[in-house]
């Protein structure tokens, strides 16, 4: 697992934004919704969504008409983002053993296998965005791919 379980949420449920942003124009989205669309506890949902509106991802607004909502564009949105809001990215950067000190200089004994390996994760949750993660998911899912219940985790 490259994150969390908070974070896997978050990016679950900002896929799901961004797919209904494609369909209701930014009309905002209950977090029952999200939670029973997606499959997950809205409490601990509650909290994870949270993060991502004070860290400018999502917008919300409290009341009988309030909910989520994308703050930009899901094209300018990547999973490095939100994995920045919910769990940090300084593990991208962490000695694989975890030694206190690990650079080219200084290399712990699996550094030289380990960066190449940080580059191309850290390359992939820059380069991939909410909208590319919502057509794949649409895609999968038009083709009788994986819905919330059956998704395999990695």
């Amino acid at each position: 697992m490259i994150y969390s379980s908070a974070c896997e949420y978050a990016v679950r449920a900002a896929t799901y934004l961004a797919s209904r942003a494609r369909e209701d124009e930014g009309e905002l989205v209950k977090l029952r919704a999200i939670a029973q669309a997606e499959g997950l506890p809205p409490p601990f949902l509650s909290s994870i969504l949270q993060k991502l509106v004070t860290a400018g991802i999502l917008h919300s607004a409290r009341g009988p008409t309030g909910g989520y909502s994308l703050a930009l564009p899901a094209e300018e949105i990547t999973l490095h983002d939100i994995m920045a809001a919910v769990d940090g990215v300084d593990a991208l950067d962490a000695c694989a053993v975890g030694l206190a000190q690990c650079s080219d200089e200084m290399p712990c004994p699996l550094h030289d296998r380990w960066k190449p390996v940080r580059e191309e994760l850290r390359g992939y949750l820059t380069g991939t965005t909410l909208a590319a993660m919502a057509s794949a998911k649409e895609g999968k899912l038009a083709t009788g791919g994986a819905g919330p219940e059956d998704q395999v985790r990695g």
